[in-house]
């Protein structure tokens, strides 16, 4: 007779605790900020983050002496109930402040936070106090990544193994990794994440933001997040090119595998360039620019007419900067936007909508189904002719010249069905609330693929406030089952799930 195996919960509390000691630890620290900017909330923050610290520290306490061991449904369940852990005490800073009273409100900004998805309920962004900002986009940054893969490369301090884990968190289909042991992985990602985010927070600074404005947008950027400081967004500096054009270029690095990102300082530039998926988003990327410039450019009356300063080097630099701006930012769902693309024609508003189902790289912060999914998607329909015409040829799927796995093919048919069902009852939940059939379609894609921007009256120049209280929390749900690709989260409402087995 087998014996059932039962589920290891003190060392899934003991993890909850230490993601609520790198919580605390984030909050002290936008405490920190909030001390030097004198914006008056410094107390407020610093006690969010103690009543953080001393929950992780019970939580860690008490559990001490859990058994070292983890399996993979008790990864799957640190990884999805951890980010509702974090996501709750994430909610303390814009409580205890008051910057946001309402805890709906609260956890529907925290949730789009830490899934980057970058949608907001607040109407004067900038009135906000300093350090509760820089909280917000520290959401984002931390999300970006993923608190859980930042938590593996300290695991081996508990002597515990992590494979599990960045197994749960990261369940695309590419497995590439830079080293052998998965702790190292974890620390070489994060090392790069933070190479970028400086990088970048100095070239915004050089190139005329304030140093807040500046790493605030960088946090923002590199966990294609999309939360601003300024309620206009990016298009606050439409005036100043040289800003978006930075922006541009960090987020499409933030979109791109971070494999590749180590590849390039290891100075392996062939690996990159034959990559396909790399490969298929530049495509993508230069084919839906030229698309959206061209008809920005030829409709400028209609286009350019909803941008602020649209023609600082003319309409022609115009017209393709921010059609690549949308474009790179809808594809890597960052969401910061230069203008309202839903006044820019109806062709360009149904344009913007299927990009975002696109999403960047597997291996990126990015979310949305991934650029890997339909090319091995589009792959295997091709080969599908062929097998109707050779029904007696073995004809595998190819992905950088090796054979993908009918597994894994199958594994991606089903992801699809799975979004597009989730996509359909999301929009369908929304529409209960008798909401708008361009609202609902909008708002269901966007935060399913963690985008932030929507259509209708949830549109790039709008917020999510006047959402239901009810459609706050189907939002949040969606954002939530999208950041960990469906299969992570619904996994564990099936009663098999729980079984003792």
């Amino acid at each position: 007779m087998r014996k059932s195996l039962k589920l290891n919960y003190k060392i899934i509390f003991h993890f909850f605790g230490l993601l609520l000691l790198f919580n605390g630890g984030f909050m002290l620290l936008s405490s920190l900020i909030s001390l030097i900017y004198c914006d008056g909330v410094t107390l407020n923050l610093f006690l969010s983050g103690f009543v953080t610290l001393l929950v992780g520290g019970i939580c860690m306490f008490f559990t001490k002496d859990h058994q070292k061991v983890m399996n993979k449904r008790e990864g799957y369940i640190v990884v999805t109930f951890g980010w509702i852990v974090m996501t709750l005490s994430g909610t303390l800073p814009y409580l205890f402040t008051g910057s946001i009273p309402d805890f709906t409100n609260a956890f529907f900004e925290t949730m789009s936070g830490y899934t980057t998805t970058g949608a907001s309920i607040l109407d004067d962004i900038e009135a906000v106090p300093y350090g509760v900002l820089f909280w917000r986009s520290l959401t984002h940054w931390i999300g970006g990544m993923g608190i859980i893969v930042l938590a593996v490369a300290i695991l081996p301090l508990l002597g515990i193994g992590g494979m599990q884990l960045f197994a749960a968190e990261a369940p695309g289909p590419s497995a590439d990794k830079l080293h052998p042991r998965i702790t190292d992985t974890a620390k070489r990602l994060w090392l790069i994440y933070f190479a970028y985010t400086v990088a970048e927070t100095l070239l915004l600074k050089l190139a005329g933001m304030s140093f807040f404005d500046a790493i605030n947008h960088a946090l923002c950027t590199l966990s294609t997040g999309g939360f601003s400081t300024k309620n206009a967004s990016v298009a606050f500096w439409n005036d100043n090119p040289l800003i978006q054009y930075i922006i541009i270029f960090f987020m499409f690095l933030a979109g791109t595998n971070f494999v590749l990102s180590y590849y390039l300082f290891k100075g392996k530039f062939s690996n990159i360039i034959k990559d396909d998926e790399f490969k298929l988003y530049v495509k993508f990327i230069a084919v839906f620019t030229l698309i959206a410039a061209v008809i920005i450019y030829f409709r400028a009356d209609v286009s350019l007419s909803s941008i602020k300063h649209p023609m600082v080097f003319g309409e022609a630099e115009s017209a393709f900067r921010h059609a690549l701006f949308q474009v790179i930012s809808v594809i890597t769902t960052t969401g910061f936007v230069t203008a309202d693309f839903t006044l820019w024609t109806p062709f360009l508003v149904v344009f913007f909508f299927g990009l975002m189902f696109l999403g960047g790289s597997a291996g990126s912060t990015s979310g949305g189904i991934k650029v890997v999914r339909h090319l091995i998607t589009i792959k295997n329909g091709f080969l599908e002719f062929k097998r109707a015409l050779h029904p007696n040829a073995i004809l595998p799927v190819r992905y950088n010249k090796r054979s993908v796995s009918g597994e894994i093919v199958f594994n991606i048919l089903g992801f699809f069905i799975l979004y597009f069902i989730s996509f359909i009852i999301g929009a369908l939940g929304f529409s209960m609330m008798e909401i708008d059939f361009e609202s609902s379609i909008g708002i269901a894609a966007s935060s399913l693929g963690n985008v932030g921007p929507a259509l209708g009256d949830f549109s790039p120049v709008n917020n999510y406030n006047s959402l239901p209280a009810i459609g706050k929390w189907w939002s949040a749900f969606l954002m939530f089952i999208g950041r960990l690709e469906l299969f992570t989260v619904l996994v564990i409402m099936t009663p098999f799930f729980w079984r003792n087995r």
